[in-house]
């Protein structure tokens, strides 16, 4: 595959869960919990379908592929009651913190686009507070009354940049993502999208990413036009 063009950007974009916390396997934990009673596993085939989609589409999905007695609502109760339970222990995934704060000490603006509604994010960033200020502002697709529709429509990214103070064009904002759906909302936005798969997702499942990544270590800014780092 031929190696993609990299355009300098002004903004980056960020989403949360898998790729500044490793909520991920909190959320797998929290879904076989409700699958349990059922005698019924989840397995990664669906999972990697579902990441980075909505409350309501996941839970609808999810009783579809299993056949659940219960509806959507149920369903997504339950495992927001048990994701609750989980989530106040999220750990930041590696590099995460190196790189928000050399943006923020460069003075380059960056927000959050996450599908968790407000109220988990403030649960999953808990030990993080200081961390989590730093960024412009927040867009948390489950609660946002602008998000009409979740990723993989470009929605969310289209909210956050016109949230910026100087409200930059879709081509100078960096989006970084872990999940498929999120890529393809990123690029349907116009973006350009920094891809942190799940290592077992297929090549094929992040080829329409602009850079895949290992890790967020991994990460150049001079790539992109930003300032590098210096340690």
């Amino acid at each position: 595959m031929a190696q993609k063009v990299l355009r300098n950007v002004t903004h980056c974009i960020f989403d949360m869960d898998g790729l500044l916390l490793d909520t991920e396997t909190l959320y797998t934990k929290a879904a076989q919990m409700v699958l349990d009673p059922y005698g019924k596993t989840y397995t990664f085939d669906v999972k990697q379908q579902i990441m980075g989609l909505q409350t309501r589409p996941v839970a609808e999905f999810m009783i579809k592929c299993y056949d659940l007695p219960m509806t959507w609502e149920e369903y997504a109760k339950q495992q927001t009651d048990n994701a609750r339970a989980l989530m106040g222990d999220a750990q930041l995934m590696p590099g995460a913190e190196r790189l928000l704060r050399h943006l923020h000490a460069n003075k380059v603006p960056f927000a959050l686009a996450t599908s968790s509604g407000a109220e988990m994010v403030e649960l999953k960033s808990t030990h993080h507070r200081e961390l989590f200020n730093l960024f412009h502002h927040r867009v948390c697709g489950s609660s946002d009354s602008e998000v009409k529709n979740g990723k993989p429509a470009p929605d969310i990214f289209l909210v956050a940049a016109s949230r910026f103070g100087d409200k930059p064009e879709p081509k100078n904002c960096l989006v970084f993502e872990d999940s498929p759906n999120g890529v393809e909302a990123g690029n349907s936005a116009g973006m350009q999208v920094v891809m942190v798969p799940d290592e077992r997702l297929s090549k094929e499942r992040c080829a329409h990413a602009t850079q895949v990544l290992r890790s967020l270590e991994d990460f150049k800014p001079e790539q992109f036009g930003l300032p590098p780092f210096t340690n």
